[in-house]
C-alpha cells in the first residue's frame, strides 16, 4: 500500500478499531462485529492469542477491512508479521530499523511517540504516520492541537485514551484518526456476547466521525 493510499483510507475511515485478548474466536467475533458496524480498520494486537492465524483468517473474512498488527516490540516480530500479509503495523516505540523495514516492503509503520522530539525523529525516520501514546496522559486533544502550529504536517494517531465520547474532539483537533480499544469492546457486552450491541457502537463511532471529512487533512 502506497502513503497516499494508506492516508486516504485514514481519512475515509478515522477509527481504527484495536482488538486485543486472549482468545482467538473471541478476538475474531470482535473483529466481525466492528466490521459489521461498519469500521474498516482493524487492528489486531500482536500478543493476541494465535494472532497470526487470526489476522489470516480476517482478512479471508473481511475481504472489505484493512487487517493489520500492533504492539510489536522486535524485529523478529515485524518480520514475521510482514510474511503473513499484515496490511499495516503499529509499535509502541520508534525503532528507525523496524520503519525501514515496513518502508522497504511497502507496509505502512506507525510507530509510537509522545514528545515533539520523538514525534519528529519517528517521521524523519520514515514513519507513515505517528502514533501518540498514551494520550491521555498529556492533555487529550488539547495536546494534539497544540502540535498543529509546528507539527502540522506530521498525521498523527492518538491512541490510549480515546472513547467514544471524546473521539470527535481529537479529529476536530487534527488526527488524522484514532484507535479505540477497550470502550469500543466494554466488558460487560463481551462476557454476554452480545455482538449486536457493539456493531451498533461501532456504526455510532463511524457516524460521528465520518462527518469530519475534511479535517485532519495533511495536504
Amino acid at each position: 500500500m502506497t502513503q497516499e493510499n494508506w492516508l486516504n483510507t485514514l481519512r475515509k475511515n478515522r477509527v481504527i478499531a484495536v482488538i486485543r485478548t486472549s482468545k482467538m474466536e473471541l478476538a475474531r467475533q470482535m473483529a466481525k462485529a466492528v466490521a459489521a458496524g461498519g469500521i474498516r480498520i482493524i487492528e489486531i494486537t500482536w500478543n493476541t492469542h494465535q494472532a497470526a492465524e487470526l489476522i489470516t483468517l480476517l482478512r479471508s473474512e473481511l475481504p472489505t477491512c484493512t487487517i493489520g498488527t500492533g504492539t510489536l516490540l522486535t524485529l523478529e516480530e515485524l518480520q514475521k508479521a510482514l510474511k503473513i500479509g499484515c496490511q499495516f503495523v503499529f509499535t509502541p516505540h520508534t525503532n528507525p530499523v523496524m520503519i525501514q523495514t515496513a518502508k522497504i516492503a511497502g507496509v505502512p509503520i506507525i510507530p509510537g511517540a509522545l514528545s515533539p522530539t520523538e514525534i519528529v525523529t519517528a517521521w524523519q525516520a520514515g514513519a507513515s504516520c505517528v502514533k501518540i501514546y498514551p494520550i491521555s496522559a498529556v492533555g487529550g486533544a488539547n495536546y494534539i492541537k497544540s502540535l498543529q502550529g509546528p507539527l502540522g504536517d506530521i498525521p498523527l494517531i492518538p491512541t490510549g485514551g480515546v472513547t467514544l465520547e471524546n473521539a470527535k474532539e481529537f479529529i476536530n483537533a487534527g488526527a488524522i484518526a484514532v484507535g479505540l480499544s477497550g470502550k469500543l469492546f466494554p466488558k460487560k457486552l463481551i462476557i454476554a456476547e452480545d455482538w449486536e450491541a457493539i456493531a451498533q457502537q461501532a456504526q455510532v463511532i463511524v457516524k460521528q466521525l465520518s462527518e469530519n471529512k475534511g479535517i485532519g487533512s495533511r495536504e
